[in-house]
């Protein structure tokens, strides 16, 4: 049971960090450039500072949000390990951070995609899929935390009548 609970903890690492890397790299990168076709990246934050704003702010703000989740989900991995707690525990915790990053996901689109808003005649909206797979991936691991609470809960019926 110890070597499943280390390889729940870790794949619940893995899996926040991934999540925040796409969360990072899709505001900064990849939102950016698809609203702004033909522009380098480098062109787009030269045009919205010089329009005011603080690109470095916004990069700030991104990498703070993801670097939240990133220590929620090995604050998670390792208090699930410290205190020994079931596998299981430990992956409803890492769904759990999963699912609150549908609100960072939200929460990094008023970063640097306003700004681009503010400076280009664009809308401050979401131009890439990649926030859509954040989205879907935060709700897949809400439907994932019931599931595995049914699961366990199932589990420890069929065990309470098996020792009855």
């Amino acid at each position: 049971m110890g070597t499943t609970r280390w390889v729940v903890a870790g794949a619940g690492v893995a899996v926040v960090v991934l999540y925040a890397a796409l969360l990072a790299l899709n505001a900064l990168v990849l939102d950016p450039l698809a609203a702004v076709p033909g522009s380098s990246l480098a062109e787009i934050y030269r045009h919205v500072d010089a329009a005011g704003n603080s690109t470095t702010q916004d990069v700030v703000g991104v990498a703070v949000t993801a670097g939240i989740g990133v220590l929620l989900g090995v604050g998670g991995a390792v208090l699930g390990l410290v205190a020994r707690l079931p596998a299981m525990t430990i992956a409803v915790v890492h769904l759990g951070v999963l699912a609150a990053g549908a609100c960072a996901t939200f929460q990094s689109m008023f970063f640097l995609a306003f700004d681009v808003a503010d400076s280009y005649p664009v809308s401050g909206a979401a131009h890439t899929v990649w926030s859509g797979v954040l989205y879907g991936t935060s709700l897949t691991a809400l439907v994932g935390i019931g599931v595995v609470l049914c699961t366990t809960l199932v589990r420890t019926l069929r065990r309470a009548r098996a020792t009855a």
